[in-house]
């Protein structure tokens, strides 16, 4: 595997305004855009990194340019009652000038070696809109397999659409 080309780091209060900044159609696309925020990220920031036991958000940076270029995030998602039953729901949202270039590739592998690396879960999911084949690739290049499609699972743009399901489990390469 080549060395990767970008990092994972926990935003800080510095970059509250650029993540607000982020908010937006343009910004996010059309597959990430679910209206407008109910409040700034700086409030939230101000309480310390925007991750805990229950879900998360990191940004994604060039290493070479230290430039961010969008976030990842996860949250628990839960398959029975037992807590070896819970799995991470990730997702991916980068600027339109980093997008098409590897990185939502590399920043997804990450995340999922990172939380198999620091949790006891067995799976990390994602979910993409059966229309979004970049964001397919992506997640296959990042070692998550095709598993189905879930019909009318994802209420945006005023909406129901369906999404395709990936995942890689533990003992998957």
């Amino acid at each position: 595997m080549p060395e990767s080309r970008i990092r994972l780091r926990d935003a800080t209060i510095d970059d509250a305004d650029l993540l607000d900044s982020w908010e937006t159609l343009e910004a996010l696309g059309e597959f990430n855009y679910f209206g407008a925020p109910k409040s700034s990220k700086g409030e939230a920031l101000a309480k310390g990194p925007l991750r805990d036991d229950r879900n998360g958000t990191l940004i994604v940076e060039v290493i070479e340019t230290g430039e961010p270029i969008g976030t990842v995030g996860w949250h628990g998602v839960g398959y029975g009652p037992n807590s070896a039953s819970r799995a991470w729901n990730i997702g991916i949202a980068l600027i339109p000038s980093a997008r098409g270039q590897g990185y939502g590739g590399e920043a997804q592998r990450e995340l999922a070696d990172e939380l198999f690396r620091t949790t006891d879960a067995n799976r990390v999911e994602a979910s993409t809109d059966v229309e979004n084949i970049p964001e397919q690739r992506s997640l296959e290049k990042a070692g998550f397999s095709r598993e189905g499609v879930q019909r009318g699972s994802q209420m945006r743009g005023g909406g129901y659409h369906d999404l395709v399901t990936y995942s890689r489990l533990r003992s998957d390469p």
